[in-house]
């Protein structure tokens, strides 16, 4: 996967997603390090949990969430997370540093994420975009998933975008 050779406008957004398209801008970079976008561009499941993990902490933080919580499971293997016991993965969302903030919430939104990607999509996150469907029809299966409202599905547009996975310009 490749950055977008095309920008999306983004001017009616706000927050944290915007300043990592404008660093991108200006840097080159989203999450402000090459080897963290890369790990983002190069697994669907650390793209969509990124995008779940940004509420109430700092985008870049949400967005490296996905790879602390690799260093701590071995894997973003979804078949592994959705049978991972509620308790142990709770713990490794708080071990020091967070997965996030909200240790309990993600944890339990994660394997809820997890069940559903396994249960609907053959356990493939990519399966949720990457059949060649419009973008409502993606924003009407993000909007599925446990934390993902609206505005977080709309948003997953850019991250789709700016992280390579679809040209959605």
């Amino acid at each position: 996967m490749a950055y977008p050779k095309t920008l999306l406008d983004y001017g009616t957004l706000d927050g944290g997603l915007v300043r990592m398209m404008e660093r991108f801008k200006t840097e080159g970079t989203l999450i402000g390090d090459e080897a963290s976008d890369r790990f983002i561009m190069d697994r669907p499941e650390a793209a969509l949990l990124g995008m779940l993990y940004d509420q109430r902490v700092r985008a870049e933080y949400a967005f490296t969430g996905p790879q602390r919580l690799m260093e701590r499971l071995g894997h973003l293997d979804m078949h592994k997370i959705a049978t991972t016991d509620l308790d142990e993965l709770r713990e490794m969302f708080a071990e020091k540093p967070a997965v996030h903030r909200f240790t309990n919430v993600m944890a339990e939104r994660t394997r809820d994420i997890a069940q559903i990607i396994v249960s609907d999509y053959e356990g493939k996150t990519e399966k949720l975009w990457d059949d060649g469907a419009s973008f409502d029809v993606i924003q009407k299966r993000l909007i599925k998933l446990p934390g993902f409202g609206k505005m977080k599905a709309q948003k997953m547009r850019f991250v789709l975008h700016y992280f390579g996975y679809r040209d959605l310009s």
